[in-house]
């Protein structure tokens, strides 16, 4: 950890710099290193402000702080750095928890030769559009209502219970089909 001062008015005695030092490795407990803090004291007449800038591997943090008394605007400072550090980590930590479980993924589909179909004389079915299909995380009902608003007759989606992709499709008499991939 790497911790730059710059006092405005201010001269930063070495108890100040403890002080500071002491308070802030409470919130720096949530960043993981490198870490480099800047920390910029100022004095305006009656007014005394705290002013800390932290980089971290993860983005930057920063709180400003004024009040009568230098150590207790480094210590309300040091306070919203700490609230802010345990926001991105409990967010870093939810992000890690769900992975790509959320994520769509992208399944392209190619155009395939029709002779390299094997169908023997009779005349080949060709294929004559591809496109790529968004898989989505949901369950069996949200499935149906999104077929229900979708242009085509099927939809492809990883079923949010087990994680399997599945194909749901609007047969001929209205009704719903589901293909679920075998064990």
């Amino acid at each position: 950890m790497q911790i730059d001062y710059v006092g405005r008015n201010v001269q930063v005695s070495d108890r100040i710099r403890g002080y500071t030092e002491r308070k802030l490795e409470k919130a720096l407990r949530f960043l993981e290193e490198p870490v480099e803090v800047r920390v910029i004291l100022e004095e305006e007449g009656h007014r005394r402000i705290a002013e800390l800038h932290v980089h971290h591997r993860f983005g930057d943090l920063q709180a400003v702080e004024e009040s009568k008394d230098l150590r207790e605007s480094i210590l309300e400072a040091v306070g919203k750095l700490e609230k802010q550090a345990r926001r991105g980590r409990k967010k870093f930590k939810a992000q890690r928890r769900r992975g790509d479980r959320n994520a769509a993924q992208e399944w392209p589909l190619a155009i395939v030769a029709s002779d390299s179909i094997g169908l023997g004389g009779a005349a080949a079915p060709r294929v004559v559009a591809s496109t790529a299909l968004s898989i989505k995380p949901m369950s069996l009902d949200e499935a149906a209502m999104q077929l229900e608003q979708a242009e085509n007759d099927f939809l492809v989606f990883r079923d949010s219970d087990h994680g399997g992709v599945n194909v749901i499709y609007r047969r001929p008499d209205g009704d719903y089909g589901l293909i679920t991939p075998g064990d």
